[in-house]
This record gives structure tokens, sequence and C-alpha cells, in this order.
């Protein structure tokens, strides 16, 4: 038996088996029953051959450029899929360890790479960035079928305790609470965000605990002690039965996440603003969700998630057209807003004198200018499924005024082609040039939507993905709730709609901190949407707007968040008083 201490941040004592998350590593690791053990090993399988179809792709076009030489990395990366040693090696841990596929991978790339790290051979050594690329590729695929956190852990095989390296508050929303006792984080302190939500959830909780996700084994039984900040590893049966006594109050689960009547009750604020709650989707199977949330219509459909980068080019805009009204359809009456491709020119094969005219950061909305074929084809799709239903179109990754009305030009004589009238039209405010000119931009368009995490990632120049740099990425940062202030009043001069989606709006603790600065309508993951009603039930618009204002007055980020985790604990506080 053994105990570690951090900060307990929420009260409370679970008990249960730990389930691992490593987020910089985007694996998950937990026991599964036996009878699932072949469905791990078949999911392996198919992301095997997936992955080699995307690998054998990408080899045969650099073949038809000037990219031969680079040809040969990618023949290397196809063998590695059938080596004994990588996958084989990886389905033999799924078997005798009785983990998830996604965690025997990385279990297998880390031993397979301190073999080649251990390599006098340069050349050699160099190699295991080959063996990296491929373990990332099969993680990847393996998620397809499994998109977030929630879906990845609704199997969990008895009551389990979450030990994560990190945990943001918008991703612990997302999870499903009837089955995670409580959770314990390396990284954290009193004021982090998801602390502030596990008092919300009475989730017990610790932070603090430095290396525990990398030290406990997943599937190891742990007593986890919010109130003292304990978390006690391979208890005995004797510490078991005690906790379970401790335990005197058992773990209230949030009434809004399970009862249907509550979930499709409207949001809005106590002092009478409704607040619009729309999701984003990325497959069909999302659409479930969405329902059972209550979510009032979906504010961003991603639909490059529709295809392989693969296919994209030649894809048919009959099977478009399908899909669109397919979607339309289910979610009617509510509205659908089809974001177009927001891809990169690598994903479409850009090579060769096409790769030459391009400029730089050839991505989205100037992608598809780039492509106009692409662009006008996924246009017409748009416009006949429009017929369906209420269908918004909206622009990625827009950088001027030029632009927008370019890819209206197109629209406006897709619609005349077809003797239909255009769907309303958006642009997405992501990069800091669309936001100081988001007073040009709203004449052009019928909305505008903000996106948060390339909005954050550009205006602080910082790679999120990136060990190295993604501790400034800052949701908080002045400059970012500036920007968000300018474009908001900027739509609301020229009285025209403006949303936000992004992680932001799934993140309780800064719902309140949007709210406040004026906006009234977003889009999140579905299985974010109870937590945002239930934020939003408890708040007074007009104190958002009060804490919002003289958060804008503060100069950097910590100062926003320590004087945010005293307005919300005070809140807390006056509402437990009798």
């Amino acid at each position: 038996m053994e105990r570690l201490t951090g900060i307990g941040v929420s009260p409370g004592v679970a008990v249960g088996r730990a389930v691992i998350l490593t987020l910089r590593t985007e694996a998950i690791r937990f026991p599964i029953p036996p009878e699932r053990v072949e469905r791990e090993v078949a999911a392996l399988r198919a992301a095997r051959k997936q992955s080699q179809h995307q690998l054998q792709d990408i080899r045969d076009r650099l073949m038809k450029g000037r990219g031969t030489e680079l040809a040969a990395i990618f023949d290397a990366q196809i063998l590695m899929l059938d080596d004994a040693l990588f996958v084989g090696r990886a389905e033999e841990i799924i078997r005798q360890e009785r983990v998830n596929a996604a965690w025997a991978v990385h279990r297998a790339y880390e031993e397979l790479g301190a073999v080649f790290a251990s390599v006098e051979d340069e050349y050699l050594r160099e190699r295991e960035n080959d063996v990296a690329d491929v373990a990332g590729r099969l993680r990847m695929n393996l998620r397809h079928g499994a998109r977030s956190p929630r879906d990845l852990l609704r199997e969990l095989d008895g009551p389990s305790i979450l030990i994560a390296d990190e945990l943001t508050a918008s991703l612990a929303a997302q999870l499903d609470w009837t089955r995670i006792q409580g959770f314990a984080v390396d990284a954290g302190s009193r004021t982090y965000h998801t602390a502030i939500l596990a008092r919300s959830l009475k989730v017990p909780a610790i932070v603090g605990l430095h290396d525990a996700s990398a030290q406990i084994p997943a599937g190891t039984p742990v007593i986890l002690d919010g109130t003292i900040g304990e978390l006690v590893v391979r208890p005995s049966a004797t510490a078991i039965d005690e906790a379970h006594r401790r335990a005197s109050r058992v773990r209230r689960t949030h009434a809004t996440t399970s009862d249907p009547a509550v979930a499709h009750q409207p949001a809005t604020t106590a002092d009478g603003v409704h607040i619009r709650l729309q999701a984003n989707v990325e497959l069909l199977e999302d659409l479930q969700l969405l329902r059972e949330h209550g979510a009032e219509g979906v504010g961003l459909y991603r639909s490059e998630f529709m295809l392989s980068s693969r296919s994209l080019p030649n894809v048919t805009e009959d099977a478009q057209y399908a899909l669109y009204r397919n979607l339309i359809e289910q979610v009617a009456p509510q509205p659908v807003t089809i974001r177009t491709f927001d891809l990169d020119e690598r994903q479409l094969g850009f090579g060769g004198p096409e790769r030459r005219r391009g400029r730089p950061g050839l991505r989205g909305l100037r992608l598809g200018l780039a492509r106009p074929d692409i662009l006008r084809t996924q246009l017409r799709a748009l416009v006949r499924a429009g017929a369906h239903g209420r269908l918004r179109i909206m622009f990625p990754f827009v950088t001027g005024v030029e632009e927008v009305r370019e890819a209206k030009a197109i629209l406006a004589e897709v619609a005349d082609s077809l003797g239909m009238p255009p769907p309303l039209v958006g642009a997405m405010v992501e990069v800091p040039a669309a936001a100081l000119i988001a007073d040009l931009l709203a004449p052009e368009v019928d909305f505008l939507t903000i996106g948060t995490n390339d909005l954050i990632q550009y205006c602080l120049a910082v790679d999120r993905t990136d060990d190295r740099v993604s501790e400034f990425y800052e949701p908080l940062h002045p400059a970012v709730l500036r920007l968000i202030r300018l474009v908001r009043r900027a739509a609301s001069r020229l009285h025209i709609p403006v949303s936000l989606c992004g992680e932001m709006a799934s993140d309780p603790a800064l719902l309140g901190l949007l709210v406040g600065l004026g906006l009234t309508d977003f889009s999140m993951t579905p299985a974010a949407l109870p937590m945002a009603r239930q934020t939003i039930q408890d708040l007074r618009a007009d104190d958002a707007r009060k804490i919002a204002s003289h958060a804008l007055s503060l100069a950097t980020a910590e100062e926003i968040e320590r004087y945010l985790f005293e307005a919300l604990a005070m809140s807390a506080a006056s509402k437990s008083r009798p």
C-alpha cells in the first residue's frame, strides 16, 4: 500500500480502479473485460489497414511529383506496420494485459523506440522518428471510432478513478461521471479550472500529484480522498472497507446529465437572459447526443470529417448532397451550420507547380478559392441540400473581405445555375486579422462565428500541440478577451448574429465570463451541453457583465484567472448559505 499526497481541491472519498489519461501523448489506458479483447484486437487491425492505405497514398503522390527520394521514407513506415515487434507486439499487449488498443500501441512504440535509442549508429537512432509517426497515425485511426474521452470511457468495467497528467475543464465537462467516481491530476492548483468544476460536480478530486499518471498501472485499486489530498494505491481490503464507511454520502450524480426533461429546458440565466446552446458535430453518429442533451441546432458541422483526405478531390456532388440532406433533415426544424472544407494544401496533395503558385498558409477558404472546382462542387451540394431545412453555410479561416466576396460570388453563380436561393452565409473569425476587421466583414455576411481554438493560437503565436510552447496557450490572455469583445461589438452595431465555438465555450469556468462579454450564442461538443446549461441557469447576466468588465481591466492572464476564481468562490459561498 502506497500513499501519494497532493492538493485536495474537492472534498469526498471515492474508491475504484485506476483509469490513466495521458493527454501529452493523447493516450488513455484502462483495463478491459475478457469479452472485449477480440474487439480491441480487431480495432487495432482495422487501424493498421487504414494506416497502410494512407501511407501508400502519400507515397504514390510523391512518386508522381518530384519527391521520389522522399517516397522511400513512407516505404519504410509501411513495412513497420507489418513488423511483429510493433503492431504484433501491440496485439500481444492487448491479449496479455487486457488493455485498450490505443495504449497498447503507445506501449509497443515506447519499447521499440528504446531499442532504436540504444544503438550507436546515428542513422538508425533517427529512425525512431519514423516509429513515432507510425504510432501517432495508428492512434489517430483508432480514435476515429471513439472520438471523445466520453466515448472511450463509456464501457469501463466497474467504478473508476481517473488519473491524468492534466485535465482541462472542457474535457472534464464531457466525461460520464456516473462511471468515474473521482479524479487525480499530476498538474494543477486550487485555482485550477478543473478544480472549480470538480466542486460544482461534487466529484472528489486531487491535483498536484506530479507523476502519478506515469507511476500507477491501469486497473490498480485506489482510494481517493479529496478532503485531505491523499491517493492510496493498492489499499488493503480493510482500508477499502473503511473508505466506503467514510464516504457517508454517496457522490451525487448531477441531475441535469440524466433527466431528459431538464436537458430540453431552455438555457436561461437566473435573471432571464436566454442563451442559445448548439452543438459541434463531426459525424452523423453525434446527432444522438445532440438530441439527448437538447441542443438548439448544429452550430458547427465540420464537413471535412465526412471524407478521408485521399478521396476528397474526387468526391461527387451527389454523395455530398446525400450526406448534407440527411444531416439537415435529422436536425430539422433546428438550424444547421455547415462549414466548408477546412483543410490545408497537404491534405489535397498540392505539389510541384501548384504548390509554388500557392500562398503560404493555404488553408480553409484560401484553399477553396485556390481550388474553385472543389469549392464549387461543395457549394452546389449545399445549395441543393438547403431546400430540405434551415441551412447556413460558413467559410473557415477568413482573413479578408475580398475572400468573402469572391466566395459569395461563386455561391451566387451556383445558386443561380440551380435556380435556387442561396443559403445564409457566415464567416469564421479565427485569426486576429479577421477580428480586427470584424466591422468590415459584418456587412458582407449574415452572421459571424468566433473560433476560439485557432484565434488563441494565432493571436499568441503558439502551437498548442507543441509541448515546448503549449503552456503559453492561454484563453484568458487579455488580448484574446479583447478580440472577442471587439468582434461581438462589431456584430452588435451592425445587427448580425455572432456565436462562439471552441473549447472556451465548453469550459464552465469561462462560460460566465463569455456571457459577461455579451455573447449569447455558443456551440460546443454535445457532451458538454448539460454542464453548460447548469452553469447558465446558476448565473446572473448582470453579475457576469460586472465580472467581465473588471477582468478586462487586468493586465495578465494569471490576474484574470485569480480574479475569476475568487468571484466564483464568492458566488458558490453565497448560494450555500441558508
